[in-house]
């Protein structure tokens, strides 16, 4: 299967449905451009931000836009990468899983509205299943398939290869796939946003 093809319109049509119905709030844009103009729009000045290591946030020019500082927002990451000293920015790890904002993406979607999101560390899933009251998940198309089986088979056969790759590249050191969350749905009892920016562009793995 070619996992680099843009879904059909039907298809999005549908898995924006499904999303809705788990009580995630779906958006479609164009291009990453759009999908930068949409967080800016979906985040008040002064709150908190966290976010995963994610190449769609890096292509987007989300990255940059945080490290530039003219947001308003309070960058923890930031915070968390200029403290040198290992104990305090363990600390600073933990309390970051508290920011009001969390944005990354998903390995997979399913047209029924499930996702998939594996990591080696599992740093970012506190975020993803409780702690963060507002989520934005920014997801190329070409990431929804048919079933959660073939989500499954998408991560492993093409997805780690290549953030396997990415990360030798980048920092000198592989992945693993240690732990995975797989999203059925949001509790709305919970009171958290969760939104997904959907983008009709190749990005990301």
């Amino acid at each position: 299967m070619d996992y680099t093809l843009l879904a059909s319109k039907e298809i999005v049509d549908r898995t924006v449905m499904a999303l809705a119905e788990k009580h995630v709030e779906a958006a479609v844009v164009k291009n990453g451009a759009e999908a930068l103009e949409k967080i800016k729009s979906l985040i008040p000045q002064g709150a908190s931000v966290m976010n995963g290591a994610s190449v769609t946030l890096e292509q987007i020019g989300f990255v940059d836009y945080l490290k530039s500082g003219t947001h308003g927002w309070n960058n923890l990451h930031e915070g968390i990468v200029a403290e040198k000293d290992q104990v305090k920015q363990s600390a600073l790890r933990k309390q970051a899983v508290l920011s009001d904002y969390y944005l990354g993406s998903v390995h997979a979607l399913t047209e029924n509205g499930e996702f998939i999101i594996a990591s080696n560390t599992g740093s970012q899933l506190p975020h993803i299943v409780f702690t963060s009251p507002n989520l934005i998940f920014v997801v190329s198309t070409k990431k929804i398939v048919s079933s959660f089986a073939e989500a499954m088979k998408r991560l492993e056969d093409y997805v780690v290869p290549l953030e396997d790759k990415h990360m030798m590249e980048k920092y000198g050191v592989g992945t693993a796939v240690n732990k995975i969350v797989v999203f059925k749905g949001e509790n709305p009892k919970l009171g958290r946003k969760v939104r997904m920016i959907l983008v009709e562009e190749n990005l990301g793995f």
